[in-house]
Formats: structure tokens, sequence, C-alpha cells
């Protein structure tokens, strides 16, 4: 198995071990924030740098593979979607957001394993996923170290790093929600096409 493979493969290993952190209940803080959200937010940091460094490893080497090809999407979905549950129970993030960027995820998927079947081809993420994927990684990256839920700056309570760190998380997880809702339509708009007298 290659470097990029392994790699894909402890993105993986990462997430269970960001959930299972809660369960330890430590009770010491860093700056005022909670030893265990520091834990949880390296980790979620570490395994998305992963992401990017599978892939530049895969085509500077030549390495790619079709189960690399099979497997880091799916890796990247688990990372983000577990993060996101987390931060819901965590009351950080309204369950709308994970809801409309988890519906995407699916009709894009499904749209591509059918232009894979149908045409060959193999999708690729267009200006509005890549955007998605940037501020969404960023915005979790800082939702977990954010110890108000998300929109709390329209309240006026916060001020201080509280008001900016909780501006950027709201202000990143709401472009991100609506790159998400773009991109999915480019894949829709791209649907026409491929389902044409199939229905």
């Amino acid at each position: 198995m290659n470097l990029p493979n392994k790699l894909t493969i402890f993105r993986i290993i990462l997430v269970p071990v960001m959930v299972i952190i809660p369960f330890f209940h430590i009770e010491a803080t860093l700056w005022n924030i909670p030893i265990t959200y520091l834990l949880i937010d390296f980790i979620f940091i570490i395994a998305a740098c992963t992401d990017k460094l599978d892939g530049y490893l895969a085509r500077s080497r030549n390495q790619i593979t079709t189960f690399g090809k099979f497997l880091d999407p799916i890796a990247d979905k688990i990372l983000v979607i577990a993060a996101m549950v987390m931060l819901v129970e965590m009351e950080r993030l309204p369950a709308w957001i994970p809801i409309i960027i988890i519906t995407r995820e699916f009709v894009v998927s499904g749209y591509r394993l059918v232009a894979v079947e149908k045409n060959g081809k193999v999708i690729a993420a267009n200006m509005w996923g890549k955007l998605k994927t940037v501020t969404q990684m960023i915005a979790i990256s800082l939702a977990f170290i954010d110890l108000n839920a998300y929109g709390t700056i329209f309240k006026g309570e916060l001020t201080g790093f509280a008001f900016v760190i909780n501006l950027l998380v709201t202000l990143l997880m709401s472009v991100a929600v609506i790159a998400t809702i773009f991109s999915g339509w480019e894949y829709l708009k791209g649907s026409k096409e491929l389902f044409k007298n199939s229905i």
C-alpha cells in the first residue's frame, strides 16, 4: 500500500479517536478553552491536513490508484459529517447546516457514480465545491474552540476574542452553506443531460 492511501486510512482512523475524546471528561482548560475541545480540534486539523497531503503525494509521485480514488472522498465525508454531528451535539451548530451539507453530498456522490457508469468520466469538483471544502474545514476547526453557538454575535452579547471567533465561524460556515447549495445546483443542472431519455 502506498503512502497516500495509508494517509487516507489514517484520516479515517482519526475520526473515532476524535469522537471518543469527550467521554474522558477532561476538566482542565487552556486559554479558558476546555482541553477536550482543543484535543478534538487538534485531531480534526491533523486529519484535514492529511486530505491535502495524500492528494498532493498521489499526484506528485504518480501513485493515484483506484483504491485511493474510491476511499479518499469517503474519508473526507466521514470526517466532516462526524465533526458536524459533534458540533450539533455540543450545541455549537444548528442541525440544518449539516443536513444541507449531507444532502448535497448524497446528491453529488450519486451523480458522480452515474456519470462514471454512463460516460466513464470522473467528475471533478467545481469552483463552488472547492470553496465549500475550504470554508467548511476552517469553520469547523474554529467552531471547536468557539464556546458560543453559531450566530451568537447577532445577540450583541460578545466582545473581544469571543466576538472575533464567533464572527469568523458564523461567516465561514454561512459561506460554506451557500457554496454547498450552489455547488449542488451546478451538478443538478448537469444531470439534465446525464439523465436525458432515461426517465
